[in-house]
């Protein structure tokens, strides 16, 4: 088992090069598949999210060869073969392999997704919506089987703006007969990213990025050349421990528009920040202002940075709350920060955090990878030496973590026991 041994009260200063987005890749993997040819994708996250979805596309006959921060994934020999749980439990993004095999095959069979337990995660929409494109669902047990004689294009309608169910009836529609309307669709920018890499394949696809999708069915996909958009929640991540301890800590290769919620919150507590076309430089201010943020889907603050932001509010002087409208089991970090010093308590799905607290080293745990990132902007600011276990699932998400905070002076390394 592999722990990360952090000695906090370190400036880091340098430059942090952020990686290809995590939610977007593990998408387009999957996506590749719908093309009748090669596919290379680059500024892939060398992340193990992304390695459990090349075993999956090597199980179903798809050869994959892995070069620097590029894939090449070629389905010409590829195979609808059932996905067993041992593939499907390993990472939350293996759902997306429904969409992708019920588009290209008109049939799926594989087992529920596994990743991070962060609360109820149903695939409700991403049914309902294979139902409305003319799909039948069977399930027995965890056991899924999807299949239709023909795939019709129709307006669908999700009760919630899901990124997961979004992209997921984009990849069973591009090649449904007519057109497909998904209205609410959810916004963020991997949705757009997944959409121009569909539309670079073949497909016809408007309004990504906005609440209604337009999908114009096709026959056939080809392969392409697509890159993956900068990953905003590590961006964001790095640049909440640059608030915490930073010292003209750059955090380069970003989109600063995809980060504007945060941004505002940031410069809302007293922050200091440098904004440029793809980086920002951040130090660590004094005298933070407290603040409240709500989760909301993009363009709103995002759920996923929710937790290492309530390391930050630890920080500033006052009270802050924290609530939480996505998942109802987001706040599994809260304990172990109260171990390392901080003051704060839960009540139904909001944190209220009071500040400044002084914070200790402590043997903590990260209980998904969210909760992962906060623990370790904590460690970076404690006094004395944090261990952090369960750390694979940080691991899964953070590309070179203990290398990036090295190279700008973090005192971090990860080992076995």
């Amino acid at each position: 088992m592999k722990i990360l041994e952090i000695t906090g009260g370190t400036k880091l200063s340098g430059t942090i090069r952020i990686s290809g987005a995590k939610n977007s890749a593990v998408a387009l993997i999957p996506a590749a598949i719908l093309a009748d040819s090669k596919t290379t994708i680059c500024n892939i996250p060398e992340i193990t999210d992304t390695d459990n979805l090349c075993e999956i596309l090597n199980h179903l006959g798809v050869v994959t060869k892995r070069a620097s921060e590029s894939i090449i994934i070629d389905p010409s020999n590829i195979k609808n073969n059932e996905i067993d749980e041992e593939y499907s439990k390993k990472l939350r993004a293996s759902y997306y392999f429904m969409g992708a095999l019920l588009g290209k095959y008109k049939k799926v069979v594989m087992y529920f997704p596994g990743g991070c337990s962060i609360g109820a995660r149903p695939i409700d929409l991403h049914l309902k919506g294979f139902e409305a494109l003319g799909a039948k669902v069977h399930i027995e047990g965890n056991k899924y089987t999807v299949e239709a004689e023909k795939l019709v294009g129709c307006p669908i309608y999700l009760d919630f703006a899901s990124v997961g169910a979004t992209i997921n009836i984009m990849l069973a529609a591009v090649k449904a007969e007519g057109k497909t309307t998904i209205d609410n669709a959810a916004k963020e920018p991997e949705i757009v990213n997944v959409a121009t890499f569909l539309n670079n394949m073949g497909a016809h696809i408007t309004g990504a990025g906005t609440s209604t999708i337009k999908i114009e069915g096709v026959k056939h996909l080809h392969g392409c050349f697509h890159e993956v958009i900068p990953d905003r929640i590590e961006a964001g991540t790095y640049i909440i421990i640059g608030s915490l301890c930073g010292d003209n800590l750059k955090i380069d290769n970003i989109i600063p528009e995809h980060l504007d919620s945060l941004i505002s919150k940031l410069q809302e507590i007293g922050a200091k920040l440098e904004i440029g076309p793809d980086y920002i430089i951040i130090s660590k201010g004094e005298n933070y202002k407290t603040t409240n943020i709500k989760t909301a889907p993009y363009p709103g603050f995002p759920t996923d940075l929710q937790q290492p932001f309530i390391t930050l509010l630890t920080q500033c002087s006052g009270e802050s709350k924290v609530e939480e409208t996505i998942f109802e089991n987001r706040f599994m970090n809260v304990p172990y920060l109260c171990q390392m010093g901080s003051d704060i308590s839960i009540r139904n799905q909001t944190a209220t955090i009071i500040g400044p607290n002084k914070l200790k080293g402590k043997e903590v745990v990260a209980t998904d990878l969210r909760a992962g990132a906060s623990l370790v902007a904590a460690a970076l600011v404690a006094d004395g030496k944090t261990m952090i276990t369960n750390v694979e699932h940080i691991l899964r998400g953070y590309e070179n973590i203990v290398e990036k905070l090295t190279q700008v002076g973090a005192k971090i390394k990860s080992r076995e026991i």
